[in-house]
């Protein structure tokens, strides 16, 4: 695996790893929540994990691709990773 490509798996793997940590933080919270907001962010927070889990399949998959192969797929984890980022940020600014 080329230095660019480790480099980048480990900036990504990091960056999901910080983002998955602010959703256990938030996850806590809502537990004080009303019922009626907890069920909403019960909903919110599986679309987010769901998002979580695609971004992790895709840097396990750069990780296992060919050098060939993995630039075209760093333009598919950027999309994945700008999604789960803005959609994060959005729900954390609705609690």
């Amino acid at each position: 695996m080329s230095t660019k490509r480790s480099e980048y798996t480990a900036k990504m793997k990091r960056e999901l790893d910080a983002l998955n940590a602010k959703m256990d933080a938030l996850q806590a919270k809502a537990g004080e929540a009303k019922a009626e907001v907890q069920q909403k962010y019960k909903s919110e927070m599986s679309k987010l994990r769901h998002q979580s889990q695609l971004a992790r399949a895709k840097l396990d998959e750069i990780s296992a691709a060919g050098e060939d192969g993995w630039d075209k797929m760093v333009a598919e984890m950027e999309k994945l990773r700008e999604a789960f980022v803005h959609s994060f940020r959005y729900f954390k600014s609705q609690i």
